[in-house]
C-alpha cells in the first residue's frame, strides 16, 4: 500500500494559484485522462514533455501512458520537490525552468510537447514550438478558448489571423473539446479549449520563410483593407505587377495560397534565389 507524507500531501493541497504565472488548476481528471489520451497511437515522438506541471493531475495521466519517456518542466520552484516526490522515477526527468527558454536538446528524440499552458504565455510557446517544428511533431494543448479558436481557424473565419497561418503551414491542427471555468481552480474567467497540432508529413514549399512573415503580417496587421492596400510598400518597393489576389482581403485567402502569394513576392525581393 502506498503511504502519502502527509507535510506533502498538506503542500499539494494548500499551495495557491500565482496570478503572475497565470496559474489554473485543474482539478477534473475526466479533462486531463481526455488530455492525454489525445496522444495515443501516434508513432511520430519518442518523448513527451509536459509544460507546467503544477500539482501534477494532467502528469498522473500522462505518467500512466508514458513511464519511461515522460519529462516534466515547470518553472514554479514551490513544486519541484512534490513532483519529484510524487513521481520519484522522474527525479532526473524534471526541469525546473522558463518552458520559453527551455533548451530542448537536453532530451534526445521527437517530442510530444503537452500541458495545460499557461495562458499568458501560450502564443510564445507555439512560436517557440514552431522554431523546434523538426523535433516537436505533436502538440496537444489546453488555451483560452479564443486562443484556440484563432489557432485553429480557417480563412473565412473571423478568428483566421498571423497565428493560425503561421502554425497552420507547418501543422495540421485539430480543435478537440472545450473545457468550462469550472474544472479549475481558481477558476478562468473564460472557456478554454483543447486543440492538437501534428506536424505535416510533406515538406512546406515556403521558399523563403521571411518573406512569408513579412507578407502575412504586413495583410493582417489592416485585414480590413485589400491586399492591395495592406501590402502596398512591399508592392511598390519592388514592383511587383498587379494581381487579381490583390483584389482581396487576407482572411479570405487559404495558408496554401498565402504560401503562394509569398513566392511570387521573393522572386522579385531575391531575384536570384
Amino acid at each position: 500500500m502506498r503511504t502519502f507524507n502527509s507535510k506533502n500531501l498538506r503542500t499539494k493541497d494548500f499551495l495557491g494559484a500565482n496570478k503572475s504565472l497565470g496559474q489554473h488548476f485543474l482539478k477534473d481528471e475526466s479533462v486531463c485522462e481526455r488530455i492525454a489520451e489525445a496522444s495515443r497511437n501516434i508513432d511520430s515522438f519518442q518523448n513527451v514533455v509536459e509544460v507546467g506541471p503544477g500539482k501534477g493531475i494532467l502528469t498522473k495521466q500522462l505518467y500512466a501512458i508514458y513511464p519511461e519517456t515522460l519529462h516534466l518542466v515547470e518553472y514554479d520552484s514551490r513544486f519541484i520537490d512534490l513532483l519529484k516526490t510524487e513521481y520519484p522515477l522522474l527525479k532526473e526527468r524534471v526541469f525546473q525552468d522558463d518552458i520559453l527558454r527551455f533548451d530542448f536538446n537536453q532530451i534526445k528524440g521527437k517530442i510530444a510537447l503537452i500541458g495545460n499552458f499557461p495562458y499568458n504565455i501560450s502564443s510564445q510557446i507555439l512560436f517557440k514550438a514552431l522554431e523546434h517544428k523538426e523535433q516537436i511533431p505533436l502538440i496537444i494543448g489546453m488555451f483560452q478558448k479564443e486562443m484556440a479558436q484563432r489557432v485553429s481557424a480557417i480563412h473565412g473565419n473571423k478568428s483566421y489571423g498571423v497565428l493560425s497561418v503561421l502554425i497552420q503551414a507547418f501543422y495540421k491542427v485539430e480543435y478537440l473539446f472545450d473545457v468550462s471555468p469550472e474544472v479549475f481552480s481558481p477558476p478562468p474567467k473564460v472557456m478554454s479549449g483543447v486543440i492538437k497540432l501534428e506536424l505535416k508529413n510533406e515538406a512546406s514549399n515556403i521558399i523563403n520563410h521571411q518573406v512569408f512573415r513579412q507578407v502575412v503580417k504586413m495583410a493582417f496587421n489592416q485585414r480590413r483593407k485589400t491586399m492591395r492596400n495592406s501590402l502596398k510598400s512591399m508592392i511598390n518597393e519592388y514592383k511587383i505587377p498587379d494581381m487579381e489576389i490583390f483584389d482581396q482581403r487576407p482572411e479570405q485567402l487559404s495558408v496554401s495560397e498565402l504560401i503562394d502569394l509569398s513566392n511570387h513576392f521573393n522572386t522579385f525581393i531575391n531575384p536570384l534565389s
